[in-house]
């Protein structure tokens, strides 16, 4: 399995140490990219991926190692420490560029055959908001299973971590990396993407067409029998 890790900080803290640990027990090919050490760039706000194509965005020469990492993946892990009770500012400037790939506009097929996991920990609280951050992108990208782990580490690193709560993750992780495999090959978008899809094709048949959205649709068949997870 190739597993992509999408880090949203540049240090090596107890999140990143539960990405890892997933990522280990899951087992395969393993690619990992911290921001913004590895994507620095702000989105601008331009329109120009909605208007022509996210190969047009100017930071596209920055991204596109990453945007490759992520459509070769057959599981994406994505992981945050809670700032402020969201996901990092680095994390949320990443998945900005990223609007087209929203099944609402231009979504890709091949999402549709990937796992992914967000990740967070805090001292105390706020991991539902930040798992929530991330998990809107990859479900409305139709991710076909978006899993979430959140924990309440009491610690500022890993090695402050207390021992009942490390072995809470041991557990979450093993839970997690069986469901993986479990789901392994299987194929389908899911169901909060199903919705949007619909609701779009609705849009597209009884409002004047907005392009290049309906276009992309058009061509792919999507406003008849066909369907991107099929």
């Amino acid at each position: 399995m190739k597993i992509t890790i999408i880090h949203g900080q540049n240090h090596e803290g107890s999140t990143c140490m539960v990405a890892r640990e997933l990522a280990k027990k899951v087992s395969g090919e393993i690619k990992e990219f911290f921001l913004p050490r590895d994507f620095d760039k702000p989105c601008k706000g331009c329109y120009t991926c909605f208007q022509t194509d996210l190969s047009k965005c100017p930071h596209y020469k920055e991204l596109e190692t990453l945007e490759k990492a992520i459509l070769d993946a057959d599981l994406l892990i994505l992981e945050s420490p809670v700032y402020v009770y969201h996901a990092t500012g680095q994390m949320m400037s990443f998945l900005d560029h990223f609007g087209t790939w929203w099944v609402v506009h231009r979504p890709l097929p091949e999402m549709s055959r990937k796992q992914a996991v967000v990740i967070s920990t805090a001292a105390g609280g706020g991991m539902k908001c930040t798992n929530k951050d991330m998990a809107d992108s990859l479900e409305m990208w139709g991710i076909h299973k978006v899993y979430r782990i959140g924990v309440g580490v009491q610690a500022t690193k890993p090695d402050e971590i207390p021992k009942g709560i490390m072995e809470k993750i041991h557990k979450k992780t093993d839970r997690v990396a069986g469901q993986i495999r479990k789901n392994a090959g299987k194929c389908g978008f899911n169901r909060r993407a199903k919705k949007w899809f619909y609701l779009m094709r609705f849009a597209h048949k009884h409002f004047p067409p907005a392009q290049p959205d309906y276009g992309y649709w058009e061509e792919r068949g999507w406003h008849g029998k066909k369907r991107p997870w099929r």
